[in-house]
């Protein structure tokens, strides 16, 4: 299937679906595609029926009577039969949707399916009977049904455990949102560093450019703050509701109040349990499962520690949801009214760089460890990358590490291939180095990591002084990685 022109990026995702889509083998088969909210699911699938002849059909929040009246409508637009459609049950509408495959592979897009399955919960276990392996209608078909849906939760629990249709599907997609060198490339943002505290407010989300934003990108380094002000800070932009209609949609989030109060302890720095439950003046165990719902919804990612057991730490997942709680949940009402969002911004800005542009920094640093850099830089290709804190038991302290790249065991303990300390406004120069220095002695003491080749990484937005280029050309255990090289496509 070529794909569309206009469709920016995508290339596996288009990929995956085109072999699925047009795999000839007989027999229908099932796909499910997920991914959380404006990343540009339905495009893709929209793109994907009109390049193979297919049909599409969008769910919305309705009765099943009214679904199963829409699907039939539907589809006898698509068809054009003798006699339209009226479908009394899904069985009925199902079949006649591996019909469509009976000449041909032909792809069937059912979106938001969650919809359907809230207002028919036994609709998963119909559509498992409809694929079932010796079902004629199954075997005389090539119908290539995917499912679709933004409700991650419900998603994830779709092809798990005891799940009607675990073991049917051929295709388990999720699309993600961009990662942050596509994304500079989507906005049209050349310069790094305007790039990355971008990146920081909206993330990848491709939709907030496109349509909420309606194109309105910075100009250069000197626009970003009036482009805050004049999108994200403005009450006539969707930009301005979007992160409170984020928890909103979510289905499996029935006290939103509590989970708006989660999301706001961690943005303002309590990262763990216990630091959420003292924010909150909660027990630990009364907020485990507003937790729990949080990260089945994607909201909230958890971190384990890399050098400490059952320590681990939770982040926003969504850039737009941790900006929201760190710059403008504390001053909702004053943003309400027209004119202020100017002011509000030149008294948020230092909160900005600490709460949220630091800590968005250090994990793209992590994860430009993990999916781009080369693994000559790090000396292995790295098996997971985190981050953690290392305990000093002489100097009873603990050091905070903010990369740290795990390699892949052999036989004995698992290499720790580098550590890494990343500082968004800080000129790094040699003392950084040396605290990376120490604390890989400590590890090495430990005994947890082999450290043999442990590389010592500095990640600045602010570059690094001559004594630290010295360091760097007289150690090949010292890497520098500024701005460029996080951008840089080679």
């Amino acid at each position: 299937m070529d794909k569309p022109a206009e469709m920016f990026d995508r290339d596996y995702e288009w990929s995956a679906l085109s072999r699925f889509i047009t795999d000839p083998q007989p027999g229908a088969t099932l796909g499910v595609v997920s991914g959380r909210r404006r990343q540009g699911k339905t495009f893709l699938l929209d793109a994907a029926c009109r390049a193979a002849g297919g049909f599409y059909f969008g769910a919305t929040e309705a009765a099943d009577a009214e679904s199963l009246r829409r699907i039939s409508a539907a589809l006898t637009a698509h068809v054009r039969p003798v006699s339209p459609f009226h479908f009394a049950n899904w069985s009925e509408a199902v079949d006649a949707l591996l019909g469509l495959g009976s000449e041909r592979p032909v792809p069937v897009v059912i979106d938001e399916f969650p919809y359907l399955a809230k207002a028919n919960p036994e609709l998963p276990s119909i559509i498992q009977e409809a694929l079932r392996p010796l079902r004629d209608q199954r075997t005389s078909s090539r119908t290539r049904l995917l499912l679709c849906g933004s409700a991650l939760s419900f998603m994830g629990r779709l092809l798990s455990g005891n799940a009607p249709l675990r073991g049917r599907a051929g295709l388990e997609m999720v699309v993600r949102p961009l990662d942050h060198r596509l994304a500079a490339e989507f906005w049209g943002i050349a310069d790094p560093h305007l790039a990355m505290k971008v990146n920081a407010v909206v993330g990848g989300t491709p939709a907030y450019r496109r349509e909420f934003a309606r194109g309105d990108t910075p100009r250069g380094p000197e626009d970003f703050d009036d482009w805050v002000v004049r999108t994200v800070l403005n009450p006539e932009t969707p930009l301005f509701r979007e992160a409170r209609y984020l928890l909103a949609e979510e289905p499996d989030l029935r006290d939103t109040a509590l989970y708006l109060s989660v999301l706001a302890a961690v943005a303002d720095g309590n990262a763990t349990r216990g630091g959420m439950a003292g924010y909150l003046e909660r027990k630990a165990t009364d907020i485990a499962h507003p937790i729990n719902v949080l990260e089945d919804a994607g909201l909230l990612h958890r971190d384990a520690d890399a050098f400490r057991d059952n320590r681990p730490t939770y982040r926003i997942a969504e850039p737009l949801i941790g900006f929201y709680h760190a710059i403008m949940r504390p001053v909702w009402d004053q943003l309400e009214r027209p004119g202020s969002a100017s002011r509000v911004w030149q008294a948020s800005r230092r909160r900005f760089v600490s709460n949220v542009l630091g800590p968005h920094f250090e994990q793209i640093c992590r994860d430009w460890a993990l999916h781009h850099a080369d693994p000559d830089l790090l000396g292995g290709l790295p098996a997971h990358v985190g981050h953690g804190v290392v305990h000093d038991s002489k100097a009873r302290i603990g050091h905070e590490v903010d990369v740290a790249v795990i390699g892949i065991a052999d036989a004995g303990k698992p290499p720790l291939l580098a550590i890494g300390e990343a500082k968004w406004n800080d000129t790094m120069g040699m003392a950084h180095i040396e605290r990376l220095r120490h604390i890989r002695s400590i590890v090495s003491q430990a005994g947890r990591y082999d450290t043999t080749n442990t590389r010592l990484i500095c990640f600045s937005g602010a570059g690094f002084n001559d004594k630290a280029h010295a360091a760097a050309e007289a150690d090949p255990d010292v890497r520098l990685v500024d701005l460029a090289a996080l951008y840089s496509q080679a």
